[in-house]
């Protein structure tokens, strides 16, 4: 039988299924021996398959080749960076969210850019905002529209050559985006629930999309809520980049820009040189860790 290394680009029900890198999607049963060892195949994992019906597109998963990342949410393997999507309005972004996604990936040692998706609906006022508060914290931001076709080779550009796992809340444009960047994906767009001006989920399940050779993009379920884990309250002031020039002036080191006198970073904050939405967003997530050690 023939033998070939493909990519996982997603698995329902124990069927897992494989791309060639060409075309051809396999559709694969994985080993037992997985499982006596405990290590299951994941969404992005390189596979070497053997075919066992190339006209019929089935093959056989013999081994995984070894992972150079893993995700625990969503499960995936091998991801090179997050694209977080948000819309400049309706629904309007929750700053807070961004904040949470970004640090978790702070965490995990991915790049993170932040995409705003609908930038027709905006005069350039909202734009203008929003790169304000993000301004000396080192994120990545894109602004497009996929209604009038603004700002994709941008995004293009982003994910050539990568794997990068696409998040953010439902209602966003996170759906429209896939299918412009893989028509094949033909996602269900979400409405927007006129009561809770928020979107409803449309994705099931975590799924790689081609988008170009070597390029990928995994879709994740939306969500309108983050939790944080694996960090505490005293370390979070090192997720915020635009603290470090300014926190090295503060009277105490071990200063968590809370509630000390002579603090550097507060006073920054005052002066307009650190944006006081991420302040205020750090501060507030300081007192949900805070709270949470408690329990």
């Amino acid at each position: 039988m023939d033998q070939i290394t493909g990519r996982i680009i997603k698995g329902i029900s124990g069927f897992y299924y494989v791309h060639d890198g060409t075309e051809t999607v396999y559709e694969c049963k994985a080993r037992g021996v997985f499982r006596s060892i405990g290590v299951k195949p994941l969404p992005g994992d390189m596979v070497r398959m053997e075919i066992l019906d190339r006209g019929r597109a089935l093959g056989s998963i013999l081994s995984i080749l070894p992972r150079s990342s893993e995700l625990v949410r969503p499960a995936a393997a091998n991801v090179d960076q997050a694209l977080l999507v948000f819309s400049v309005k309706d629904p309007q972004p929750s700053f807070n969210l961004i904040d949470r996604l970004l640090i978790s990936y702070y965490q995990m040692s991915l790049p993170v850019t932040v995409a705003f998706s609908k930038s027709d609906l905006d005069d350039g006022a909202l734009i203008s905002e929003y790169t304000d508060i993000y301004r000396g914290s080192g994120v990545r931001m894109v602004f497009f529209s996929t209604h009038e076709d603004e700002g994709l080779e941008d995004v293009r550009s982003i994910l050539r050559g990568r794997i990068t796992v696409i998040a953010g809340p439902s209602g966003a444009g996170k759906s429209s985006l896939i299918n412009r960047l893989a028509p094949g994906a033909d996602m269900e767009v979400g409405e927007i629930s006129p009561k809770l001006k928020r979107g409803r989920n449309t994705t099931r399940h975590t799924e790689l999309f081609c988008v170009g050779k070597d390029s990928f993009i995994l879709d994740t379920p939306g969500f309108t809520s983050f939790m944080l884990e694996g960090i505490t309250e005293n370390d979070l002031r090192f997720c915020y980049r635009e603290f470090e020039e300014y926190g090295k002036d503060c009277r105490f080191a071990d200063c968590v820009h809370i509630g000390e006198t002579s603090c550097a970073v507060k006073k920054a904050v005052d002066r307009g040189l650190i944006n006081r939405v991420r302040y205020e967003n750090y501060r507030m997530i300081y007192a949900d860790l805070k709270a949470a050690r408690k329990y």
